[in-house]
């Protein structure tokens, strides 16, 4: 694993999104580039002077590995599910702030439903820290994609919502501890 504040040279041509605009741009090998994190199996790269998320699916690029899948007991109830939604959730990090969505107070409501052949939906309410991030978008596909990971969960349904609108009453203690709000 490398250390946060690395200077890692990149292994291939790899997309990128732009913090905070949102828009994807393509880093090309060889570019230096500044490790400033490494959470839920995201990278944030500082290049040139601009932040950057780099997915999991690329770790490569970094000289880094994927993180491993979730995994659920074969005949998994929707507690279990449930729980393992939420544990992926908790792998979601806002790309500017190392806390993730759980803790921040960005999800509002997760359940599960049942689908044909034993396969589940789940429905995720989630909201955005300012209604106009740039990283809204990509931080609702984020959690689609690590939900879609756990074996079991066909469909993920994750919906922005900004009723009620966030506040820092949302964050749980720990979140408003590390945040340096406490």
């Amino acid at each position: 694993m490398n250390a946060p504040h690395e200077t890692i040279t990149l292994a291939r041509d790899v997309v990128a999104i732009l913090i905070p605009a949102g828009t994807k741009v393509e880093l090309p090998e060889g570019a230096q580039a500044i490790l400033t994190q490494a959470l839920g199996g995201s990278y944030t790269v500082q290049v040139e002077g601009h932040l950057f998320r780099i997915e999991g699916k690329d770790a490569d690029a970094l000289g880094m590995q994927a993180a491993a899948k979730p995994t659920v007991p074969e005949n998994a109830s929707d507690a279990d599910i449930e729980k393992a939604v939420m544990d992926q959730l908790r792998l979601c990090y806002d790309p500017e702030i190392p806390i993730n969505i759980v803790e921040l107070g960005l999800v509002y409501e997760c359940k599960v439903e049942a689908l044909a052949e034993g396969k589940r939906k789940a429905v995720i309410r989630m909201t955005l820290t300012a209604p106009g991030c740039g990283m809204g978008d990509i931080l609702v596909q984020d959690a689609r994609n690590k939900v879609l990971e756990i074996p079991g969960v066909a469909e993920a349904d994750v919906q922005l919502v900004f009723d009620p609108p966030w506040s820092q009453e949302r964050m749980s203690e720990a979140a408003r501890l590390q945040a340096g709000l406490v």
